[in-house]
This record gives C-alpha cells, sequence and structure tokens, in this order.
C-alpha cells in the first residue's frame, strides 16, 4: 500500500514546474539465475528440474509494482511487437495461447501481455508470490520454447490511443500525450492506460494489467494524468476511469 502511495506522489505534477513530467518510481528487480556448468562453482539456487529447458537458456526477471497484487515478468525476449493486450480472466484468453497456460496456474487472476514483459496478477493477496512464481516462470520457458505465436494471428493487440484521421486537434494532442509522455511510465510499472474517449472537458481512460487494482489508481489518474494534460490542453477538465463489463465481473470473482 505504501508502495502504491509512493508511486502516486511520484507521479504528481505542480504547476511550478515549466515541463511537466511523469516520474518512473525505482523497482526491485529479481532474476532467475540457472545453475552453473562448471562442476568447481557451486550452484547459486537450488536446482529445480521445471525450470531447466533442455539446449536453451532464458533468463527471466520479476519487477515489483506498484501493486502488490501484480509481478512483473521480463523474459528478457519480445512478448507483442506492438501495443499491449489485457486478460482480465480465463474466458478472455482464447485469442492467446500464453494467456491461457498462464491461466492455468492456480492463484492467477490476470495477465497483462506488453512488449517486453507479462504482468502477472494474483487472486489473493493472502497467496504469497513465492509459490505462484515459479510455476509462472516454467510455463513461460516452456512456452517459448514451444514456438507456438503469443496470439493468434487474427488477434490485434490494443491500439486506442494511436491517431485518426478523424480526431481533431484537441483529441490529437491528448492521444500524443498519452502515447509519448504517460504510458511509456505506467508501462515500467507493469500496467497500461487506453484512451476511451473525450466528452464534454472528460478524458475517458480505462487502466491494465498492474493499474487495474492498484489502490492508488485513482491518485495517478488525478494528480499525475490528469494534472499533465490540463497543463498541456486546457480543455481537459477532468479524467475519469472506465472498465468494461468483463473487467466489472472478474472483479467480483
Amino acid at each position: 500500500m505504501a508502495a502504491c502511495r509512493q508511486a502516486g506522489r511520484l507521479l504528481g505534477i505542480t504547476v511550478r514546474i515549466s515541463r511537466p513530467s511523469l516520474a518512473i518510481s525505482g523497482c526491485q528487480t529479481a532474476a532467475l539465475h540457472w545453475p552453473s556448468q562448471n562442476p568447481v562453482v557451486p550452484n547459486r539456487w537450488p536446482q529445480n528440474p521445471h525450470l531447466v529447458v533442455p539446449g536453451r537458456t532464458m533468463f527471466v526477471q520479476t519487477q515489483d509494482t506498484p501493486n502488490p497484487n501484480s509481478l512483473k515478468f521480463l523474459p528478457g525476449r519480445t512478448v507483442l511487437e506492438s501495443g499491449t493486450m489485457n486478460f482480465a480472466g480465463p474466458r478472455d484468453a482464447h485469442c492467446s495461447p500464453l494467456a491461457r497456460q498462464l491461466f492455468r496456474i492456480e492463484g492467477v487472476k490476470g495477465v497483462f501481455l506488453g512488449p517486453d514483459f507479462i504482468t502477472i496478477s494474483r487472486s489473493d493477496e493472502n497467496i504469497e508470490w513465492k509459490l505462484i512464481k515459479p510455476d509462472v516462470f516454467a510455463a513461460i520457458m516452456d512456452f517459448f520454447t514451444s514456438g507456438l505465436p503469443v496470439v493468434n494471428e487474427d488477434s490485434t493487440p490494443s491500439a486506442d490511443t494511436a491517431p485518426s484521421d478523424d480526431d481533431d486537434e484537441v483529441v490529437a494532442m491528448i492521444k500524443e500525450l498519452l502515447d509519448t509522455r504517460i504510458r511509456p511510465t505506467v508501462q515500467e510499472d507493469g500496467g497500461d492506460i487506453v484512451y476511451r474517449g473525450f466528452e464534454d472537458g472528460v478524458v475517458k481512460l480505462k487502466l491494465q494489467g498492474s493499474c487495474t487494482s492498484c489502490p492508488s489508481s485513482i491518485v495517478t489518474l488525478k494528480s499525475g494524468i490528469q494534472n499533465m494534460l490540463q497543463f498541456y490542453v486546457p480543455e481537459v477538465e477532468s479524467v475519469e476511469q472506465v472498465k468494461d463489463e468483463n473487467e466489472e465481473d472478474a472483479a467480483q470473482v
């Protein structure tokens, strides 16, 4: 909870600075180390047969997020060529073989795919990450050695912040700020923000990944994103979070 509040403060913007920017909060990283091949040097970690892929090497890192119920996994290779994809529950994962495999792990509630990372959200804060991580490590490594596509060919990652010929000047500026100044920072914390509309001065945004259930999400929206958009786009009066119906159903499970 304290980490979430800190992330909210770091995202705060004041008019006293000439060029507002979103600060990226520091995250500790942990890594999965392969057993040493040198018989003289002892292994740093106990060997686990489920984490060894014969003939292949893979280095999977984990990174904390401001949300204690979400953890970011970095497989050291491209996950999505472009965009992001959010899966609030198993029934949403029909288009992603990787997400389906991860949802088979007990305790996994949500899966978010980014350009080079995977964010896993747990179903219960009482389930310790040390019980979930080994299975996630194994699932990620098994998948990337299988040769299967991360998503089916007919599936398209989210691109709602992409410019459109139908956008007016205000909407185009909002989307540009989201893509260049805000989303990269949010993705560093294992989440994403998707544009859902602009009406009567209100920018509607959808939170994904680690941001979905983060206790500081409202602070992030109001103290960080809203302040930045208002600084550059005077037409923006407020920012509101919107949720899809499937996300509301998943939150109640």
